[in-house]
């Protein structure tokens, strides 16, 4: 028997806000968290905008002797993750360390994704190298750029022995981390898991990347660059953050008396086996995944209040996921609420599934669906309901998340309004 499970926990931080609330805040606000890039100077590049974290705050949460030892990404993973924790109640106030059983600390796991992983150092090290010789790099280099260790970080942090892992999967990183987390809860081997992914790719030669593969757009107007599904629109914004989950089987949290958002019910997967960076243009292989989502869930399209769409503001992508709603949904999809919160937040790559799962939590919880802002003009190929510029206050039973990553990586995750057995 396939057991219900429950968050208990969330955090984020992000371009609109370094807290649940905070974004949350910006969301209803229809905040746009892009401005011109200050990592590094881009007076002689083509691309001047991104959505940065401002004054993230490390060093309130992380020791200095560790913060030497982690890439960004790691950083902005763990501020994430203190809050989800905190939030769950496993970090009661005033405790130094996490308050967890030991018969729970066995069956918490991690899955901690990023699609890049720490970019940042890679290109550190790499220029440290070329100046002063590659056997001088940094002993930390390895340990600190690999994919994996922000859920190493993470585990070592709270003492959690389950299940620890990174899924990467591009853009879907998270949705996925997120999706196999729910299995692994539901289907018994864990009992709690610290799920999401964080990301921080703002850097010259992560930039540079994108830029030349005219992924990015070059627009310098803040409030017309990340424009999803306008007719405008000429490419992706990019991100940086984080967003963490705490979910746990249902009888559990019941018996620890946590408080509940909602439920993950479904969790659909599948690989568009099309192009590495190219959608199918027809929408087949995200309508696959869409469709094994509400399968999952045990419902049927018309169940579907909302969508989270992926919706980066490229013209390829922005298109094939309209077309992969109506295929998935049919008669169904006319009536469906569908927005992109990445014209608040830019595209934050691995970590945008579980930051937009955090947004489209709090949706069901607080019975708004969030606007696409800074919507302007109609594309005829894009001509579903996305709530421009304002939202709607309207109550959801369910909701689905969409995240689609290059490779042809599909991952839908269903999220549902709690209500007690």
């Amino acid at each position: 028997m396939k057991r219900r499970v429950v968050i208990t926990g969330m955090g984020t931080i992000n371009p609109i806000g370094k807290s649940v609330e905070e974004t949350w805040k910006s969301v209803e606000e229809g905040k746009c968290g892009i401005d011109q890039i200050t990592a590094y100077d881009v007076s002689e590049r083509k691309v001047k905008l991104a959505g940065e974290v401002k004054d993230p705050g490390f060093e309130d949460v992380i020791d200095k002797k560790d913060l030497r030892k982690m890439d960004r990404y790691t950083k902005l993973a763990i501020m994430a993750a203190e809050e989800a924790m905190k939030d769950a109640g496993f970090l009661p106030e005033g405790a130094e360390k996490a308050v967890i059983s030991e018969e729970d600390r066995d069956h918490f796991g991690v899955i901690a994704s990023s699609g890049i992983g720490g970019i940042s150092t890679i290109e550190n090290e790499q220029m440290r190298g070329v100046e002063r010789g590659f056997d001088r790099v940094s002993p930390h280099y390895i340990p600190t750029a690999i994919s994996n260790m922000a859920a190493g970080h993470i585990a070592i942090r709270y003492g959690l022995h389950g299940m620890c892992s990174c899924v990467v999967t591009a853009c879907a990183s998270s949705s996925n981390a997120i999706g196999d987390a729910f299995r692994n809860v539901r289907d018994g081997y864990e009992d709690i898991m610290l799920c999401g992914g964080a990301e921080a790719a703002i850097t010259p030669l992560s930039i540079g990347g994108f830029t030349s593969m005219k992924a990015l757009t070059t627009q310098t107007d803040p409030k017309r660059a990340s424009i999803p599904f306008d007719k405008e629109r000429s490419g992706f914004v990019m991100g940086e953050g984080a967003g963490m989950l705490v979910i746990e089987e249902y009888e559990h949290a019941k018996k620890r008396g946590a408080k509940i958002y909602g439920e993950i019910v479904g969790y659909g997967v599948s690989c568009d086996a099309y192009h590495i960076t190219a959608p199918t243009p027809d929408g087949s292989g995200a309508a696959a995944c869409m469709k094994k989502a509400i399968k999952d869930a045990g419902i049927e399209p018309k169940d579907i209040d909302y969508i989270n769409a992926h919706g980066t503001s490229t013209p390829m992508n922005d298109k094939g996921e309209t077309a992969a709603i109506k295929l998935a949904f049919k008669d169904a999809a006319k009536d469906l609420k569908i927005s992109s919160t990445k014209a608040m937040t830019g595209h934050l790559l691995g970590a945008s599934g579980a930051v937009e799962a955090v947004i489209t939590m709090k949706s069901i919880c607080e019975s708004y669906i969030p606007p696409t802002i800074n919507y302007s003009v109609p594309d005829e190929e894009c001509d579903l309901n996305i709530v421009p510029n304002e939202g709607i206050h309207e109550e959801i039973r369910y909701a689905m998340s969409n995240s689609l990553g290059f490779g042809g990586h599909n991952a839908s995750l269903v999220f549902k309004r709690f209500k007690e057995a």
